[in-house]
């Protein structure tokens, strides 16, 4: 089983970032209490500050997991402010057979108003918003509920 974890731009920052509203914790650490709390699901991290690659990723592993046996329980995508901007990603999303669950580190809703409408919401399986860096541990649950 596996859960692909994909950041967008400027997280590769985290835990230096902004840290009133992005935290302390880098990405490093969230993954490992990740793995440490799932240690039989396999999970594949990706960042990238390029839209382009958000998009080869949802689409690789929509076809990956269509063509072979490996169990795919999601995707975890927290695309930074391509979430606000991209149509391009959304079209991604919606066209995924594999459940992505959208999350926001912050409270969109309270942030700049540019900041506080998602492209994504709509067509993501599930959004978890303004709970932090534990947002990447409840998308996981989620995705492992089966709620999709």
């Amino acid at each position: 089983m596996q859960i692909l974890i994909i950041n967008g731009p400027n997280l590769n920052r985290l835990g230096t970032r902004a840290p009133e509203i992005y935290g302390t914790r880098t990405m490093a650490q969230i993954l490992l209490d990740i793995q440490r709390q799932w240690p039989d699901i396999h999970f594949l991290y990706r960042q990238s500050n390029h839209e382009g690659d958000l998009i080869d990723w949802i689409q690789m592993t929509n076809d990956k997991c269509q063509m072979s046996n490996d169990q795919c329980l999601g995707i975890v995508l927290n695309a930074g402010g391509y979430s606000h901007t991209s149509v391009a990603l959304r079209d991604a999303v919606a066209e995924s057979e594999v459940p992505v669950v959208e999350v926001h580190i912050s409270d969109i809703s309270r942030r700049e108003p540019f900041r506080r409408t998602s492209l994504l919401t709509d067509v993501s399986a599930h959004s978890i918003i303004g709970q932090g860096t534990d947002g990447y541990a409840k998308a996981v649950e989620w995705l492992l509920a089966g709620n999709n």
